[in-house]
């Protein structure tokens, strides 16, 4: 600080301050002993030595003159512009973007540099130039890495929806296209020595068009062997030549692709390959190769996940065949009719069962019974009970004894597996007359009671009742024998039908009196219509509510030589009246 910086200042106690010449002292009394030694004389301002300073200069300077000479330059400057000379015209220098007011970017000799114009005085000007190719990298690499990331987020959506092997294939090469490649071919490990593969290619600015096919596991190229090997093949020349040889690469020869294989990884091997390539134009560098594998390990996620679900609900699909009810066998004189419909409709299997044995004298057996239970553990006890029918029936015909068989036979099963299941059954055997008639002998076990739609129109409940099957050793089974008339039906049914609930409030049953006015004057109904129309009614009760399981059974007496009418126009008026309610009673 000089001295004409303190010279009129203020000081600071709000009182204006005056030239000391003009002052008098300030107190009267004498003056102090010790006097302040004068302020030192104000020196000029050191000239500095620019070319030092602005070497240091993170951008570089050019400074012209008027005339658009060029009057100074930074060694900055001339290290990225050494086409710039002093002395001589800006413009001499041949670089473009020197050319122009406005600040621009551009790559000179390797670097990217980023020049602007600043006005001077004189009509002078100086270029500032700043070497921003690392700057430019990362943000580069960062903008990469981010595409990167977001390419990848982008493929572990879309494929974590398809199940279904073909489909996680089709969508691996279309997702692959034109990210990763201008063509992509996706090969599935061989099955039964032959290979599916799935080809995504693109020509111009086109969506991806998807193709497959077959190749036997012999005529895989060498590359693709080794892909699946769990290797990646090196040799890229050799890999693109046999690409192209197996016609992989429509449009491509073998000098103008360039091209990769990575193994998708499964659980314990490979689940395929994948294959991409592009023109050579754009060669594969680390970062593509390492976006590849990325990409890779997670279509073999999802191929593996796909597969693992087709292969499970292969198991499932043959497990839910086994235990859906199987129709019955014919038989002479008798027609069949069935319904069922389970309470999880997406299983297709319950627990209610039916179905037909022939025996060697010509007659039937047949069963209609519902198990404790819904959903897959009740299907699984009805197959365990098809089993034992199946079974016993060869060795005892006879509807009573043969129901205390299979009594007998729960009980050990159940015991052994520590359930406490049970089942309820109608059982019964049916041989045909000579007149065309039907003599049926059933056995109950805890069921609801058989109707029989007599030629009359009228509906008999048959009298059959006894104990639940499964439960105690000795169980009390009732029996009875009845007779059908050519044109009668004799139904079973289960108590899915009488105890579906529904109606205004949708907490009403079905009953046995709605069914008996379901099916009062359709005798002239074949057996299969009648058992579709306590279906349909009975839904239509439910209006889309909850239920158990329903299955219907139905066997007409179709007579010798008798001709089965068409059934639509058999279906009776509500407002007939239906005798049939006064023998239910």
């Amino acid at each position: 600080m000089t001295a004409a910086d303190v010279r009129d200042a203020d000081p600071g106690d709000g009182r204006l301050a005056t030239p000391s010449s003009a002052r008098g002292p300030a107190w009267s009394a004498a003056p102090t002993a010790a006097t302040l030694p004068p302020l030192a004389p104000d020196r000029g301002p050191a000239t500095p030595d620019w070319s030092e300073v602005v070497e240091h200069f993170r951008e570089g300077l050019i400074v012209c003159d008027a005339d658009g000479v060029v009057r100074h330059l930074s060694p900055v400057a001339e290290r990225l512009l050494p086409e710039v000379v002093p002395g001589d015209l800006l413009a001499a220098a041949g670089v473009a973007a020197l050319a122009d007011d406005g600040p621009a970017e551009f790559t000179h000799r390797g670097h990217r540099l980023r020049v602007r114009r600043v006005p001077l005085s004189a009509a002078r000007c100086c270029w500032y130039v700043e070497d921003v190719t690392e700057s430019v990298s990362r943000a580069d690499a960062l903008l990469a890495e981010r595409a990167r990331s977001a390419f990848l987020a982008v493929v572990g959506e879309k494929l974590g929806n398809p199940l279904h092997p073909d489909r996680a294939a089709a969508a691996v090469v279309r997702l692959a296209v034109p990210t990763l490649s201008d063509v992509a071919v996706l090969v599935l490990a061989p099955h039964s020595g032959r290979a599916r593969w799935w080809r995504a290619s693109r020509s111009d600015d086109e969506a991806p068009v998807v193709d497959s096919g077959v190749l036997a596991a012999a005529e895989l190229p060498a590359a693709i062997g080794e892909g699946l090997a769990g290797t990646e093949p090196h040799t890229l020349d050799w890999l693109v030549e046999q690409a192209v040889e197996a016609g992989w690469l429509p449009g491509m020869t073998a000098t103008e692709a360039t091209a990769r294989v990575v193994p998708l990884p499964g659980r314990d091997t490979p689940v395929g390959v994948l294959l991409v390539a592009r023109r050579a134009t754009r060669w594969y560098d680390e970062a593509d190769v390492h976006l590849v594998r990325a990409f890779a390990a997670r279509a073999g996620a999802a191929l593996t996940t796909a597969v693992l679900y087709r292969d499970q609900a292969e198991v499932a699909d043959t497990l839910q065949a086994s235990l859906v009810p199987v129709e019955p066998a014919a038989a002479t004189g008798v027609q069949w009719g069935t319904a069922y419909r389970p309470a999880q409709a997406g299983l297709r299997i319950g627990g209610d069962f039916y179905g037909s044995h022939r025996l060697a004298d010509g007659g039937s057996v047949f069963f209609l019974g519902d198990v404790s239970g819904k959903g897959v553990e009740a299907a699984v006890f009805t197959g365990q009970l098809r089993q034992c029918l199946q079974a016993l029936h060869r060795v005892e015909s006879h509807p009573g004894r043969l129901l205390r068989l299979l009594n007998d036979a729960l009980l050990e099963t159940t015991l052994a597996h520590g359930q406490g299941r049970f089942a309820t059954m109608v059982l019964g055997v049916v041989r045909p007359h000579r007149d065309g008639g039907l003599s049926l002998t059933m056995a109950g076990g805890g069921h609801l009671p058989p109707l029989v739609v007599r030629a009359s129109g009228e509906v008999e409940a048959v009298p059959l009742s006894g104990m639940l099957i499964g439960v105690v050793p000795d169980p009390r089974i009732g029996e009875v024998t009845v007779r059908l008339e050519p044109g009668e039906t004799c139904l079973l049914y289960s108590d899915g039908v009488t105890e579906a609930r529904g109606g205004r409030r949708g907490d009403e049953q079905f009953g046995a009196e709605r069914l008996l006015t379901a099916i009062s004057g359709c005798h002239r109904m074949p057996a299969p219509a009648l058992a579709e129309r306590i279906e349909q009614v009975t839904c239509d009760w439910l209006a889309q509510g909850d239920h158990d399981d329903i299955a219907v059974l139905a066997l007409r007496a179709t007579g010798p030589g008798v001709r089965t009418p068409r059934h639509l126009h058999a279906v009776p008026s509500p407002a007939r009246p239906g005798p049939a309610r006064e023998s239910y009673a």
